[in-house]
């Protein structure tokens, strides 16, 4: 993990692999932001015109390397763009936000790479600046490497990951400013830990294994954690867990994973969709959809993160995560299209297809959350391809049973620079889920399929409980290339989300 340190001192006197400084877009060309003063001093105020005429523009995430001025102990700047300047006429009051600072430390810790020291000196303001710069810049700063040989090329060969970020200008003794950087240190970990998960190939990371993933956390930092086996879970009647995982030699889990306070007056749960590998089952995926179907345990991922964050951050409120874990295999003992399910709730579902798996492990885990009477349920699942359709790969859907739940959540989402909509679970496409043989079916109209799995999951939900659904098909699993601090491969979509419920819901904001 790459360390944070603050610091008081000058751009120009501390030793580091290359100073950061951020450079916006100007109506007469690029201006140099707050925090490079004294670069630009070194350039005679010219530091502009000289970034200029290296072709930068101060568009967003754009990257442009320099010689340091003489007399600096680093040796390069690199000034990273930070898209339109703020002007007081738009009501910013020439403060950048979060999400820009955000993703350009990002963007300048990847170019970083393989760097021992970064000197950060983009705009800080106060203590919510730094946590935001150091938050990218941690996230940025991020290399899977697991898979690889321990041979002396490795870290030539993946990248090692820029080593330490120094945030000039954060204020080392001040109480705002160091938490700010604990919070951020804390964050960044458990994103990069289901990002970690996330690309961890599905060989090695099978129910059995994450089950073993959650328990070592929970040794580590004072949780709680019960694991269901292939046995528990049918003496339990975990139909729909179980009828997933029947067809993998791998079999299923179900792990609850809880963190209490002693002063928590509120309760989370969390539940998470963990298929560790899925081919589709009997009704098998098309050529070209298999090779990254590792990723679809990344709710779970998420879950499993955001629990142990709650924990390592001390907050005063209970969060128990659920994470339903399975590998949706095709073999002799797989469930078959036409197959009905007898579920924990005691409902019976017809499975019409078995790669619409992930609703039926997630309906026996939020039933079992909701025995537990929280006073709110958020599941989170790479659910469905239609809400990829819907809003593309860098947004997720949330659906719930109650809109001022729904929109608190969207607030919290944009709040923390999760792209995210608010989606609708009409009524009347209930109805295409009616089966002839079974309570419900775990297929109903093909168009607005992301709101009929959305409405499949609310009828496992207990009465009079606040429930929201995350879809996080798109945004849980980057196959493009890397983007301000987001990676390619897994992304650990939702963990800072949910941390930010639980910091709400602790705080009382959340009613």
């Amino acid at each position: 993990m790459t360390a944070l340190t603050l610091s008081t001192s000058s751009a120009a006197t501390l030793r580091a692999d290359a100073v950061v400084i951020g450079v916006a877009k100007g109506a007469k060309g690029p201006v140099v932001a707050p925090g490079a003063e004294a670069v630009d001093s070194a350039f005679d105020g010219k530091l502009a015109g000289v970034l200029e005429t290296l072709g930068a523009s101060g568009a967003e995430g754009e990257v442009t390397k320099l010689p340091a001025p003489a007399g600096f102990k680093a040796p390069v700047v690199v000034a990273v763009g930070l898209g339109d300047a703020p002007t007081r006429e738009d009501g910013a009051d020439g403060r950048y936000d979060a999400e820009t600072l955000r993703r350009a430390a990002g963007a300048a810790a990847r170019a970083l790479t393989g760097a021992k020291k970064g000197a950060f000196a983009l705009p800080l303001a106060d203590a919510e600046d730094a946590a935001a710069v150091a938050e990218g810049a941690l996230l940025g700063a991020y290399a899977f490497t697991t898979h690889r040989s321990n041979g002396d090329d490795r870290k030539k060969a993946n990248g090692a990951p820029l080593a330490e970020v120094a945030l000039l200008g954060a204020k080392p003794r001040d109480k705002a400013f160091k938490a700010a950087a604990e919070r951020a240190t804390t964050l960044a970990a458990e994103v990069n830990r289901a990002r970690d998960l996330i690309n961890t190939a599905p060989n090695v990371l099978d129910p059995k294994a994450f089950a073993a993933e959650a328990q070592a956390a929970a040794k580590e930092h004072g949780l709680k954690v019960e694991v269901l086996d292939e046995k528990a879970l049918k003496k339990g009647g975990y139909g729909g867990i179980l009828g997933v995982g029947q067809g993998s030699e791998a079999p299923p889990r179900l792990v609850k994973i809880a963190y209490t306070h002693p002063k928590a007056a509120k309760t989370l749960a969390l539940v998470g969709k963990g298929i560790t590998y899925d081919s589709g089952g009997i009704s098998l995926k098309p050529a070209g959809h298999n090779e990254t179907m590792k990723c679809d345990m990344s709710g779970a991922a998420a879950v499993f993160s955001a629990v142990v964050a709650a924990a390592r951050l001390g907050l005063e409120v209970n969060v128990t995560g659920w994470l339903a874990l399975a590998e949706n295999m095709p073999s002799g003992s797989a469930t078959r299209p036409g197959d009905v399910l007898t579920m924990y709730s005691g409902k019976t579902v017809e499975v019409l297809n078995t790669d619409a798996e992930g609703r039926l492990v997630l309906a026996d885990a939020l039933t079992r959350a909701s025995e537990e009477r929280p006073d709110a349920i958020v599941d989170v699942a790479t659910l469905t391809g239609a809400m990829v359709l819907a809003l593309g790969n860098r947004t997720f859907g949330i659906m719930a049973n109650d809109d001022a739940f729904r929109a608190a959540i969207h607030e919290i989402a944009e709040e923390v620079g999760e792209q995210a909509w608010p989606m609708p679970l009409p009524a009347e496409l209930r109805k295409g889920m009616d089966s002839p043989v079974a309570d419900i079916a775990n297929m109903g109209e093909r168009m607005g399929g992301g709101l009929v799995a959305g409405l499949f999951l609310k009828e496992f939900i207990g009465e009079g409980i606040t429930w929201a659904h995350l879809d996080i098909a798109g945004p849980a699993f980057n196959e493009s290339g890397p983007f301000g601090y987001t990676p390619k491969g897994g992304t650990g979509s939702a963990v800072r989300t949910l941390v930010r419920l639980a910091e709400r819901t602790a705080a009382g904001d959340l009613g």
